[in-house]
């Protein structure tokens, strides 16, 4: 007897439903593309425990008769094709015929369908046991599909589902995605009894972009639209001076289908060129138009890929429509000189001579014997307006337990000391054997490196409260992606909560963070990108990168001592670290230079 055998359908349908059933995003997205498809104008969707519970899609579309809702968790079940010719003029969203009966496979599904012309509504219940039950229910026009305890009989599955808020997180993706290209449709999305999103019909896209992106990426926008015979191309592209650090909205569309392509991502990216710094990405939402023939959607098992027939035309045609739509909104190669650093020098009137006044201003005092090098203790302090900060020298002595040979480096007199910020970059003070440099960005970065790597081992961390709570509009997926990493927020030291649907309001941040609202804008925008990224499996290393980059955040966004009393507290601070002479990326922040080497550069 041969080894060869046929798997049952119950079998296949379990492994169709590995292709199609990733998480429960999956589930949201091909219910929602089928709801779309039987011309809804409104779709609901209900999600407990971010899907393992419940996912629930309810739809007023034209409903299914009593032998379709039984047909449509057959697998290759669909209305879509008859014959191979059919694969090349796909025009709506599903069209396999294998999403109900994968999901049906790995779930308990209820199906409620009605017609508008029947009398009463059709229930089919399926167990992933394959046992199938169908009854006569009062139900309105449409369809609603209720999707419980999704992977209750293949654990290993439900065992690598990821926590609740990176599983609702994609659940969004998937909403935002089918959402977007349809303003003509209503949507809902609710989570354990809160509403996330309530989107009506919309007058254009842009209304609906704002609606479910935010108001603050809609008005930096530029209109983008090209037609040729290949293709239209219409949609939005974010101004330049808007591009972030941080991740972008960027979407594809094709026929209303969302799409990834790093192909025409190249395009879009390209058209930017000169107009953006590297390392910063731009908003965008394209849409284009094709000949159904020319295009094949059936590449990728979720349909997320396509491929075009003329590819390498398109390119050309999007870059060109994204360059022209930045030269048109004058975001081109126009020069902008820095207002700082110009003199406005004002007109004189013909009696200006006349009314101007003889009298001088005064002499200020001045020690004209004060030589800014020399760090007597008797010596006479330098004004604050030179751009030199004065404060009593630092005096490591007491600190050299923790910080090795840096006390005998650096130890001396406190009564015999100085210290001063130089330009806003350096403190310059006295050593034992000359002078000591210290880089004042470099040495924020090493002790807010330590005292994450302390927060993240729960030691916790210091806040400083801000006078007044700065809102920071960041989109409804960015806010869910804040929230879900509140908890490490809050123990490194940011007081960050949410404010509406699409926007946080930041109370307090790290001890050493400027307060100031621009500054705390990009900070959240440095954040999201921080947590966006997954790091490494490896515990100890995963907190060693997110302390590294926490404390570059900080130190970009820190404070440069202003009194003495703060450069003595930084100081303090510095050598009470572990290191603190390198940062955590081998980057030196302390320079002494010898009397020996200071006598040189006078020969």
């Amino acid at each position: 007897m041969g080894r060869l055998k046929v798997l049952s359908a119950r079998l296949s349908n379990m492994i169709a439903a590995g292709e199609v059933v990733q998480r429960p995003a999956s589930v949201v997205k091909e219910l929602m593309e089928n709801a779309v498809d039987a011309g809804a104008s409104q779709v609901d969707v209900v999600i407990t425990d971010s899907g393992r519970t419940l996912i629930q899609v309810i739809d007023n579309g034209t409903g299914m008769s009593p032998s379709d809702a039984v047909l449509c968790f057959e697998r290759h079940a669909t209305s879509k094709i008859s014959s191979p010719s059919d694969l090349e003029n796909i025009l709506t969203y599903g069209f396999r015929g294998e999403a109900l009966a994968s999901i049906a496979a790995v779930s308990e599904v209820t199906l409620r369908t009605r017609r508008e012309n029947d009398e009463t509504a059709t229930q089919v219940v399926i167990s992933g046991e394959g046992g199938v039950k169908t009854s006569s229910v009062s139900a309105p026009t449409g369809s609603n599909f209720a999707v419980r305890n999704l992977f209750y009989n293949t654990p290993a599955r439900r065992k690598f589902l990821k926590s609740d808020n990176v599983e609702f997180k994609h659940i969004v993706e998937e909403f935002t995605r089918v959402a977007v290209p349809r303003p003509q449709i209503g949507f809902s999305l609710s989570h354990n009894g809160r509403e996330v999103f309530v989107l009506r019909k919309a007058k254009s896209l842009k209304f609906r972009i704002q609606d479910v992106i935010g108001r603050n990426v809609v008005g930096d926008v530029v209109d983008v639209c090209a037609e040729t015979s290949v293709v239209k191309i219409s949609g939005f592209a974010g101004r330049p001076e808007s591009a972030r650090k941080t991740i972008s909205n960027q979407y594809f569309f094709v026929g209303g289908r969302y799409f990834r392509s790093p192909y025409l991502h190249k395009a879009v990216m390209k058209a930017y060129e000169e107009f953006i710094p590297e390392g910063f990405t731009p908003n965008y939402f394209i849409f284009l138009q094709v000949d159904p023939h020319s295009v094949d959607v059936n590449i990728h098992p979720t349909k997320t890929e396509i491929k075009f027939e003329d590819d390498n035309l398109i390119f050309q045609v999007l870059y060109a429509a994204v360059r022209e739509a930045l030269g048109r909104n004058s975001s081109g190669a126009s020069i902008e000189f820095e207002r700082d650093a110009a003199v406005d020098f004002p007109q004189r009137g013909p009696g200006f001579e006349e009314y101007r006044g003889s009298a001088l201003p005064p002499v200020p005092d001045f020690d004209p014997s004060y030589n800014p090098f020399s760090f007597d203790a008797g010596a006479s302090v330098p004004d604050k307006s030179s751009g030199a900060v004065p404060s009593p020298s630092y005096s490591s002595g007491g600190l050299s337990t923790r910080s090795g040979s840096y006390g005998q480096l650096f130890q001396t007199a406190a009564s015999e000391q100085d210290a001063m910020v130089i330009q806003g970059r350096f403190v310059l003070t006295r050593s034992a054997s000359g002078v000591m440099l210290v880089h004042i960005r470099r040495a924020w970065e090493r002790i807010l490196y330590e005292r994450t790597l302390k927060a993240l081992s729960n030691e916790g961390h210091v806040t400083q409260t801000a006078l007044f709570p700065v809102v920071v509009n960041v989109g409804v997926q960015q806010r869910m992606l804040l929230e879900s990493n509140s908890e490490l927020l809050k123990s490194l030291g940011f007081d960050i909560s949410p404010e509406g649907s699409d926007s946080v309001s930041v109370g307090g941040v790290p001890e050493g963070y400027s307060c100031d609202s621009g500054q705390v804008e990009r900070m959240i925008g440095d954040l999201l990108l921080i947590l966006s990224d997954s790091g490494s499996a490896l515990q100890e290393v995963m907190q060693q990168k997110t302390a590294a980059k926490f404390a570059m955040l900080g130190s970009v966004n820190a404070q440069v001592p202003d009194s003495p009393a703060a450069v003595h507290h930084l100081l303090d601070m510095l050598f009470a670290c572990d290191n603190a002479e390198f940062t955590s990326n081998g980057r030196r922040i302390v320079s002494v230079l010898g009397t020996d080497e200071i006598e040189k550069r006078f020969n």
